[in-house]
């Protein structure tokens, strides 16, 4: 199994905590990761809240590629939306060269109105615009030269350089969690990124719907999954269930807050039903984001190395290959907390996580029979 580590760059939970500490606390746990043997350094692109901070996810993760010359890096996501398609395949392509093919590139659509109404951008017109524009960047990467005449993108055929020097096959990763977006993902044969927010048997169904559509749309198998989460690790599983209640509870919260999921707007916003959905649960069963935190810790990992592996092999068998990318610090986490979880995972959980081969979804396996 691939398992990379997700750096969140979040001030959302802590107590007058600078940027700068944001940053540096999130870079040591990097540095942790890169010399503990994980596979790739992630991070996400976020905008002036502290929720989370990244304006740039990909000259971060050219700074961390010089840095660590022995570990992949990658982005989930780039949000296509808020960018020049043509500046994103530029900046893809400089980067992956730069690293001699060691860029994931990820892409997502956006989901805060928050960040759409700063750069002024439709919420309505997200779709349209990252199905445009991921077509053109992909083909860009591919072919070495860009050109679009859809609704939103009209780019006259020209030459990226630096050219792409390395195939992007099996390096592509797109969020997706609404239907919308696994068909979307499915059509660019991307890895599908989903988040650990709500149990896994509800995931179920989506991710095999995306593996259908890749074998209609492309002939051949999906590639593994790329499931995110916020983990809570450390000697013992009581402890480990109180600090879980605690930060990953202020995680939700955050998340509550920075996509507004009480909200009504997703209802009248083009393409995000199943969001609206999302909020219609948490308002109806009257638990509101206490609901919402249940449903997290039942899909997160927390607790004691044993605990996690067998939370992972329950999810394997559920779900098949997937790959795994661990965040350590968020929702207020101290850092003495991530960096023990982190290390700990590194020692113990890891290394059994790596030596795992492919495995067969449970569905898969009792059609099989």
């Amino acid at each position: 199994m691939d398992v990379g580590m997700m750096m969140v760059f979040a001030s959302y939970g802590w107590d007058n905590c600078t940027d700068q500490r944001v940053w540096d606390e999130e870079l040591r746990l990097a540095s942790i990761a890169a010399d503990s043997g994980f596979n790739c350094l992630w991070s996400a692109e976020h905008h002036f809240n502290d929720y989370s901070f990244v304006p740039d996810n990909i000259q971060l993760m050219t700074w961390l590629a010089a840095k660590y010359p022995h570990i992949d890096v990658g982005t989930a996501a780039v949000i296509l939306p808020w960018h020049d398609p043509i500046r994103v395949a530029e900046n893809a392509a400089t980067l992956d060269m730069l690293c001699k093919g060691r860029l994931r590139f990820g892409m997502g659509r956006g989901l805060a109105k928050r960040e759409f109404d700063a750069f002024r951008i439709n919420m309505d017109e997200s779709r349209e615009r990252f199905d445009e524009s991921a077509a053109m960047i992909l083909d860009a990467l591919r072919t070495g030269f860009m050109e679009g005449n859809g609704k939103h993108y009209r780019q006259p055929r020209i030459e990226l350089r630096p050219r792409p020097q390395y195939s992007f096959d099996g390096r592509v990763y797109a969020v997706a969690s609404s239907e919308d977006s696994i068909n979307s993902a499915a059509k660019l044969g991307a890895h599908l990124v989903m988040f650990a927010d709500r149990p896994w048997e509800m995931r179920q169904p989506m991710i095999e719907r995306g593996r259908a559509l890749h074998r209609q749309y492309h002939g051949t198998e999906p590639p593994a999954p790329l499931l995110t989460e916020f983990v809570i690790c450390g000697p013992d599983d009581a402890a480990c269930e109180d600090e879980a209640r605690q930060y990953q509870g202020k995680f939700v919260e955050s998340n509550f807050h920075h996509y507004e999921f009480l909200g009504e707007h997703f209802a009248s916003v083009k393409g995000y039903d199943s969001y609206q959905q999302k909020a219609d649960l948490a308002r109806k069963s009257g638990d509101g984001i206490a609901g919402a935190v249940k449903g997290f810790m039942q899909a997160a990992s927390w607790g004691s190395p044993d605990k996690i592996l067998r939370g992972m092999e329950a999810r394997r068998k559920l779900l098949g290959t997937f790959e795994a990318n661990i965040a350590f610090r968020f929702g207020g986490t101290p850092m003495e907390v991530a960096e023990r979880g982190l290390r700990l995972f590194a020692k113990e959980v890891l290394p059994v996580l790596q030596s795992w081969g492919p495995a067969t979804p449970a569905t898969a396996a009792a059609a099989a029979e």
